[in-house]
């Protein structure tokens, strides 16, 4: 059965505006992304990211272009840094966490970002769990900027994208979530923590809106 499709928010210019916007770009890495990543070895369909990562691409030429905040954020893991709860929480599963915490290993090709590439004006947030507000500097420095507005994109959606979009709401910032610029591994995964996202968090947008926003600023 194909996934209901999510209703996207019409924009309005000034939500979007250069000074107080940042495009975020979440977990866009080797291990994630690319068919020879750590996933990719373990045979996840990696089909689905490609296009969002395109969509990602184009804005942040978008954002370039105007002078717009781009912030790419990157999982790092080292031994120092594993979780302990997520560790016992695969365990209760039967699952082995040993080989799936190697995932973004600090050092390693599997953490370097794919095909979506920070240049040396970007700025790089690493994190080592799930969301890019926890334990990282990216709510001081996005205060620090004047930002108060997120866009954000990347892979997993229902992962790191959605937990990185809770956190940025209860640090008070306006959030909007570009669908066809996040994507899952699963569409039914991506279309229900789009809807989970629209029904609390954020509002939903695609690529094409908000380069038209962009293209005028």
């Amino acid at each position: 059965m194909a996934s209901k499709q999510n209703v996207l928010t019409p924009l309005k210019p000034t939500w979007l505006s250069a000074e107080r916007s940042a495009l975020c770009i979440v977990d866009v890495q080797h291990d994630f992304a690319s068919p020879k990543g750590l996933l990719g070895q373990y045979g996840v369909d990696m089909s689905r990211l490609a296009p969002a990562i395109s969509n990602i691409n184009s804005l942040v030429e978008d954002a370039h272009r105007i002078g717009l905040p781009v912030v790419f954020i990157g999982l790092q893991t080292s031994p120092e840094t594993d979780s302990e709860a997520w560790s016992e929480w695969m365990a209760r599963q039967g699952k082995d966490s040993t080989s799936e915490q190697a995932i973004c290993r600090r050092g390693t090709q599997g953490e370097a970002f794919y095909q979506c590439m920070p240049t040396p004006s970007d700025k790089v947030v690493l994190k080592t769990r799930y969301s890019a507000f926890w334990q990282t500097d990216l709510n001081s420095w996005l205060k620090t900027q004047g930002i108060d507005t997120l866009v954000v994109t990347g892979i997993t959606t229902e992962c790191c994208v959605e937990s990185t979009v809770r956190d940025a709401f209860h640090h008070d910032y306006h959030v909007f979530v570009v669908s066809d610029a996040c994507a899952a591994y699963e569409d039914e995964l991506h279309q229900a923590s789009l809807r989970s996202m629209a029904l609390s968090f954020a509002l939903l947008t695609d690529t094409q809106s908000v380069h038209a926003i962009w293209g005028t600023q």
